[in-house]
């Protein structure tokens, strides 16, 4: 009897705790020049997800981006002009339903601002999110176009970075304490 008390604790605790957070989510971009691409990535991706409030809220330090060579690292920072626009940051809805109770991977989407370079959209992303043994999984991939958000593309001679961004985020999100 003690044992089913304790698993029906479990179980509710693990649906009421509605709040979930990262401060190690994944945040990747693939990029392409012709007859070259390459891919940035970051795993400091900080977020919050409320399910009872249906709340999105990440932000990203864009000097830990990443892409393996340090002087297109500097010159991506210097393109979006980090000095000036250091966070690419994101709140937002959960417009579609997700149950917690239900631990198949569930396609959602969220509507919200999605802000870099200074520059504010909304926005709608698909993604994923799926409750685990070891938290709540999200996974989400959009594509950005460098001249919504006023940001040039580098060039150099005739070779420019493609307008169209391909951004994905991934993350574990641990419950928080109430």
């Amino acid at each position: 009897m003690k044992g089913i008390v304790c698993i029906l604790f479990l179980f509710s605790y693990t649906v009421s705790a509605q709040s979930y957070k990262t401060e190690s989510g994944e945040a990747i971009f693939h990029s392409k020049v012709p007859l070259h691409s390459f891919t940035g990535s970051s795993e400091h991706l900080i977020g919050l997800i409320n399910l009872d409030a249906k709340t999105v809220d990440f932000y990203l330090d864009l000097a830990t981006l990443d892409t393996g060579i340090g002087k297109r690292d500097r010159d991506m920072r210097e393109t979006l002009e980090t000095d000036k626009h250091p966070f690419a940051e994101f709140f937002g809805k959960l417009v579609s339903d997700f149950d917690p109770s239900i631990s198949k991977k569930q396609t959602v989407m969220v509507e919200g601002d999605f802000k870099i370079h200074g520059v504010k959209r909304n926005v709608r992303i698909d993604g994923t999110l799926q409750m685990t043994d070891q938290g709540l999984q999200l996974y989400a991939s959009w594509i950005l176009k460098l001249a919504d958000y006023n940001i040039k593309p580098p060039q150099i001679l005739f070779v420019k970075v493609d307008q169209e961004q391909e951004i994905e985020i991934k993350a574990i999100l641990t419950p928080t304490e109430n």
